[in-house]
């Protein structure tokens, strides 16, 4: 089968298209064949080598956490032979080789049925990132999100910042706002039916919510953004209001004010789904099949920038990180 993997941790260049053996289904473990698989920024982050060693395994390595497909020897899951199929999870992309190629095994937890009506592109859209799932698990978890409540989620063009204000709203949000670093973004994001994105070429943060929420500020910000925005999130809280950081694609390192902390009585977390109770991954898939089913009735639309094929897929991270489109990219296995 086709792979994509690196064999030492450099640029994109390091990433290279192999033949690997297919994976046999044993140990009760399905075979799936894909048809899609995501690109994130913690595909990046690993490749490059800028992520602890204790937490992934050294290369060579086959990135990619997440992927659709169809199972072709169901094993002991359960499942029926043809059914397609949600893969992630299980350590994917970090400790075992991920999904950036054509056939892996899984076992049955690291499966969910797509369910009919939904295709193979937008399933695997709406995990890439995991940002519809982190905001599904952290707006109910943490950030104690009330009917009518206020959010913001910078970054709207990319998976928390879209998923953050999707979810939101169906959790019963009375108003969501995220930014947009460019105007063609922020047009982009209005002409999908996100209102509130605040350009920030034209508009700092803090006055953009100031403006939107007549000074109030916002109950929860869900943060995968960081870097110069940290602060002006935490700004940007109301009183009482609750800080979520779970992603740092602007930066690691940010510029705090005290005092929007205390004299807001603010709460901060940070939160990634390696550091959480057991609970947390049966609560992770029951996030997932519920986002399905909201894909499904059309309540949630993941949007796609781009689909690259496998064997570019060099190219995919390159635009993802560097280009920085608005919405999710994607591979495919289609020759």
């Amino acid at each position: 089968m086709r792979a994509i993997e690196y064999r030492r941790h450099g640029g994109y260049e390091e990433l290279r298209l192999v033949d690997r053996p297919a994976e046999p289904a044993t140990g009760g473990r399905a075979s799936v064949r894909l048809t899609y698989a995501d690109v994130s920024p913690a595909d990046n982050t690993l490749r490059a080598g800028r992520m602890d060693p204790s937490l992934h395994r050294a290369p060579p390595h086959v990135p990619g956490g997440g992927a659709v497909g169809e199972i072709t020897d169901s094993g002991a899951t359960g499942l029926p032979d043809g059914a397609r199929v949600v893969v992630g999870g299980g350590g994917l992309g970090w400790h075992t080789d991920g999904t950036w190629r054509e056939q892996l095994t899984a076992d049955a937890h690291q499966l969910i049925p797509i369910p009919d009506g939904v295709s193979d592109e937008a399933a695997c859209a709406l995990f890439a990132g995991a940002g519809y799932s982190t905001a599904y698990l952290v707006l109910t978890r943490l950030g104690g999100l009330k009917d009518g409540g206020t959010v913001l989620a910078p970054g709207i063009g990319g998976s928390v910042g879209m998923g953050a204000v999707e979810v939101a709203r169906e959790l019963g949000a009375s108003l969501t706002i995220s930014t947009a670093s460019r105007t063609d973004k922020a047009e982009a994001a209005r002409a999908a039916g996100h209102e509130h994105v605040i350009d920030l070429s034209r508009e700092s943060l803090t006055d953009g919510v100031a403006r939107i929420t007549d000074g109030r500020g916002v109950d929860v910000v869900v943060d995968g953004v960081a870097g110069p925005l940290l602060g002006p999130c935490i700004a940007s809280l109301a009183h009482g209001g609750v800080y979520i950081g779970v992603g740092y694609s602007g930066g690691t390192e940010g510029t705090v004010n005290i005092t929007d902390l205390i004299w807001k009585n603010a709460t901060a977390y940070g939160y990634t789904f390696t550091m959480t109770p057991p609970d947390v991954a049966r609560a992770a898939r029951a996030a997932r099949v519920t986002l399905l089913q909201w894909l499904r009735a059309g309540r949630i639309t993941p949007a796609v920038a781009r689909v690259f094929p496998l064997d570019q897929a060099a190219e995919a991270q390159r635009h993802l990180i560097e280009d920085r489109p608005f919405g999710r990219v994607l591979l495919t296995m289609a020759r």
